[in-house]
């Protein structure tokens, strides 16, 4: 073969082994942009682990996170309020109208604010909110421990619908715990087991704290729930929930009507102050019936909605808390 014949197959040689090169890469490449785009269909969004903090403050307490129960625990709290949207920014939507109810009276009566978010863990600031034990109201209160403290619980009337007699009722509970255990998260654990419960666990397992307590789940992931909530809405941004204030729910304005005999028709009471049925109930839910059974002569105050104020224009809304929105 001479040396040109020789060049030749050489050059077709390599020409061939690069054109092979070339389609194997093709067809690699297409592979894993075939692959690439796989994986966006199965994944449309990030999900990111959260940092968890070294301490938190709940009532003036610090709380040191370091030690590895503590720690995970609290991981677990704020990966499901952070994830389960929906609930948690309605949470945030609602407090901007109760949270000012509320936190005058835990002040009023000794109990610290933070307490309110003990409220929007049982409840969700789900005004109609009731569980599957008879538990009712934002502060979702048994009708015997409710009876307790001093609220009227029947068919017809029931005060752990009314949020500033409720949020009195709490505080009596609250307080009375925090004489017999001494310190609020123990309190808290509390509120979800009952001080029975508490007292004996304490007691048997020779601990003086409810953080170091076995518990059923419930309420070993309750008083985390409390101290994540808090942190959330600390800092709702921090958590990827962006609102802005025109996202918020603002107070409505009431006028309160002073009633001392029954009512035989709250319909037609409705109609009388000018508002439908419908907003009577929505503001005073702890009317039971369509009537108001009242042969004592007890005194009930009726929340009458002020008509400008049923109608808002979103961009006139202030926060209560400058930190739960951006600019």
């Amino acid at each position: 073969m001479s040396i040109i014949s020789k060049i030749t197959s050489a050059i077709s040689l390599a020409l061939f082994l690069c054109s092979g090169l070339f389609l194997y890469l093709s067809l690699v490449s297409n592979s894993d942009m075939a692959i690439e785009k796989k994986k966006e269909s199965l994944v449309p969004y990030a999900v990111s682990a959260l940092a968890t903090p070294q301490s938190v403050t709940f009532a003036d307490e610090k709380i040191d996170l370091t030690r590895y129960d503590m720690r995970e625990r609290m991981d677990r709290e704020q990966m499901a309020f952070t994830y389960m949207h929906a609930t948690t920014l309605m949470t945030i939507k609602r407090a901007n109208r109760y949270f000012p109810i509320v936190d005058p009276i835990l002040k009023d009566n000794g109990v610290p604010e933070d307490f309110k978010y003990l409220m929007a863990i049982e409840s969700s600031l789900n005004i109609r909110a009731l569980s599957a034990s008879n538990a009712a109201g934002f502060w979702q209160l048994l009708p015997e421990t409710a009876k307790q403290f001093g609220l009227e619980v029947n068919d017809n009337v029931d005060e752990r619908y009314n949020i500033e007699k409720a949020t009195v009722a709490a505080c009596s509970y609250l307080k009375q715990a925090y004489r017999k255990y001494g310190d609020w998260i123990t309190v808290a654990a509390s509120y979800n087991a009952g001080q029975g419960r508490i007292s004996t666990e304490l007691e048997k397992q020779m601990q003086s704290h409810a953080f170091d307590l076995w518990l059923n789940e419930e309420t070993s992931r309750y008083i985390f729930r409390l101290l994540a909530i808090k942190e959330v809405f600390t800092s709702p941004i921090r958590f990827g929930f962006v609102l802005k204030a025109s996202n918020l729910y603002p107070p409505i304005q009431c006028e309160t009507v002073a009633v001392d005999s029954s009512i035989a028709d709250l319909a037609a009471f409705a109609k009388e102050h000018e508002i439908s049925y419908a907003q009577l109930k929505e503001f005073n839910l702890w009317l039971r019936d369509r009537m108001l059974d009242n042969k004592k002569g007890k005194s009930y105050q009726l929340l009458i909605p002020e008509k400008e104020s049923l109608y808002y224009n979103p961009d006139d809304i202030t926060p209560y808390r400058k930190e739960w929105v951006i600019n």
